[in-house]
């Protein structure tokens, strides 16, 4: 059975802290333990820098995190573990992708649409300060997952979209040049929780309210005690659910260690006992995990010997055999290899089997075509969405082509006649997959 491939990405932009920690890097390595998975974590460096023009930061970025996934557990020999920019066939893959990509549909991307807005708010030009990185960065995303054929990406909520346009342009392209991506699936993990940071908003590098995953054990200890609580004294009743100290305790707590703590708030406990209490159990999960971090960070030459390691067995296990398939497919092809079997000297080919193929363009609506190899027998109408269109699909499977259904129409110069063996030849087929299965 092939193994399900899931896909992580992490922006070298910043420094690693708690909310990382909890809501990405210890829920993704445990994942990447589970039977049946095979997973891929890269640093996204090229992604780093549409928003950051520091190298020494990228470079120093890049470290920091590395070392943090290696220190927190991720096991190198066990998942493909590289750095993007490694990687060239991702960018190459941008381009192929590039030139099917609608810009219509680049132009409703979030980050695009916000910088838009925000100069509109302002008075400027709609696209002052917008770079073609910013508006190509969905583009990028789609060739990070559909290089590796991912079927899973474990993404937040604001990066749906993002997955939503990578099978956009997976289908486009398999539609001009046969079926060569799998369509990636989004995985939204509801129960991985957002850390609050120490201003009560979501811990995050934009708000400058985070702890670092891996600060010394003293300023650790300060950053907790900085935590922005109520003014309720102690022996008076606190609310552990709106509570900034009880949700972090509760992210690295276990569940009774959660009940006790729920109850110490119900009767009053002190806020500096409380902080106390966060900080000690934080640092005893931390702690180890820290030591050897900090070990990592002081050999960046096995750091990076790890990263250039799991990029040239990737590009060997995938890459490259990709890149090579995706340039045949789209024409870049070596011209003294023979002509194909649109020219002279073609080797024989095998007959392929009829088949539908579901897209959608660059006007928002969803179509589907029958065909046979190079040849298309049947080109549908436009569909409000696509599963309007796959019931159309089943139907004509299941019925035939309906000459009076203005919905889909024969393609020009196609015989009716070609259509309806088609038809047949799919159900032959269909019937003789069935009769294998039985057996």
């Amino acid at each position: 059975m092939q193994p399900t491939r899931v896909l992580t990405g992490i922006t070298t932009s910043g420094t690693p802290h708690l909310g990382n920690y909890v809501g990405a890097i210890r829920p993704a390595i445990a994942a990447s333990r589970e039977p049946g998975v095979e997973s891929y974590y890269f640093l996204a460096d090229y992604h780093a820098l549409i928003k950051v023009q520091d190298p020494a930061r990228v470079q120093r970025s890049t470290l920091e995190i590395a070392a943090s996934w290696l220190a927190c557990g991720l096991e190198p020999d066990q998942v493909r573990f590289y750095r993007q920019s490694d990687i060239p066939e991702t960018t190459e893959l941008t381009w192929l992708l590039t030139c099917v990509a609608g810009k219509g549909i680049l132009n409703r991307a979030h980050a695009y649409k916000a910088a838009v807005d925000r100069n509109r708010e302002a008075g400027e030009d709609d696209d002052a300060g917008v770079t073609a990185g910013l508006f190509m960065y969905p583009v990028l995303m789609a060739a990070d997952i559909l290089l590796f054929n991912a079927h899973k990406v474990p993404v937040g909520r604001d990066q749906i979209q993002h997955i939503e346009m990578a099978r956009d342009f997976a289908q486009r392209f398999n539609h001009l040049y046969g079926e060569h991506f799998v369509l990636p699936e989004v995985v939204i993990e509801e129960q991985v929780a957002t850390l609050p940071g120490l201003d009560g908003r979501k811990m995050s590098k934009s708000y400058d309210n985070t702890i670092p995953l891996f600060a010394p054990r003293g300023e650790l200890r300060k950053l907790i005690y900085s935590i922005v609580t109520d003014s309720r004294a102690p022996g008076e009743a606190k609310d552990a659910d709106t509570s900034n100290v009880f949700q972090l305790y509760r992210a690295f707590a276990s569940t009774g260690e959660t009940s006790a703590m729920r109850q110490a708030f119900a009767d009053g406990i002190a806020w500096g006992d409380a902080k106390a209490a966060l900080f000690e159990r934080i640092d005893a999960e931390v702690a180890p995990l820290r030591e050897k971090y900090e070990a990592l960070i002081a050999q960046p030459a096995q750091i990076e010997e790890i990263l250039r390691a799991g990029a040239a067995r990737l590009r060997e296990e995938r890459a490259l055999p990709t890149l090579r398939a995706l340039r045949d497919a789209v024409g870049l092809r070596n011209l003294a290899a023979g002509a194909d079997a649109r020219g002279a000297g073609a080797p024989t080919r095998p007959v392929a089997l009829p088949q539908f193929k579901q897209y959608r363009e660059a006007d928002g609506r969803f179509y589907f075509k029958l065909v046979q190899g190079d040849r298309v027998l049947l080109q549908s109408e436009g569909f409000d969405s696509p599963r309007d269109a796959g019931l159309r699909i089943a139907a004509i499977k299941r019925d035939g082509l309906d000459p009076a259904d203005g919905v889909v129409a024969s393609a020009p110069d196609v015989a009716n006649e070609d259509v309806l063996a088609a038809l047949a030849a799919m159900r032959a087929a269909d019937a003789e997959k069935s009769a294998s299965r039985a057996d």
